[in-house]
């Protein structure tokens, strides 16, 4: 019967579906157009330091395998750094690693990482050792422009300067390659850390 109170519960069921189907729907809406806010800039300060750390250290090794596990350590050490704060960040703040903005700018962020990971032995192999800090900082710094279209200004910006370092170690072999490591990864982390650290929270 129309007025029977099984029709009536059937359409409230069938409203209530639809408005949180239409609040689902402008949610995902306003977290797809939502930019990355939880890069950390004390989490790129703590990586930068680690860096110079690192540039010191490497400089003092006696074979070039040596002195790419310095550098490979660092790389894990400065990514578990930069994700520790950033998480750190994002819960601080009522956000997720597994945000939507966050996701977009780690898929933007990782296929220059594997590059790099890919062209690193085989310049290794051929003995282009040199070559590889400009390798490097050319492709984090990539990743770190294309991932920070998706966060705030400062992120890309830290890229173009990552990229610029690494141009600039292509064209000039001195000061050698570990004093290029620090000043990418070391100074320009510290510096661009600080500022992000000062303009956006943390």
């Amino acid at each position: 019967m129309p007025g029977s109170p099984a029709i009536a519960e059937r359409r409230s069921i069938d409203l209530r579906e639809r408005a949180e189907a239409d609040l689902r729907a402008i949610r995902d809406a306003m977290e797809g157009s939502s930019r990355f806010t939880s890069v950390s800039g004390v989490g790129e300060i703590a990586a930068g330091v680690t860096a110079l750390a690192a540039a010191w250290i490497a400089s003092r090794q006696p074979t070039d395998g040596a002195w790419l596990a310095v550098w490979a350590t660092e790389a894990v050490i400065a990514a578990a750094l930069s994700l520790a704060f950033a998480g750190r960040k994002a819960r601080r703040s009522g956000g997720s690693l597994r945000s939507l903005p966050a996701r977009r700018f780690a898929l933007s962020l990782t296929p220059p990482l594997v590059a790099g990971a890919a062209l690193t032995p085989l310049l290794f192999e051929a003995r282009l050792i040199d070559a590889l800090p400009a390798l490097w900082l050319l492709l984090y710094g990539t990743g770190i422009v294309t991932g920070g279209a998706f966060s705030v200004r400062i992120v890309p910006l830290t890229g173009i300067a990552l990229m610029l370092a690494g141009v600039a170690a292509l064209a000039l072999p001195e000061p050698g390659p570990d004093a290029w490591m620090a000043i990418g990864f070391g100074g320009i982390h510290i510096a661009f850390g600080a500022l992000l650290a000062w303009r956006h929270g943390g």
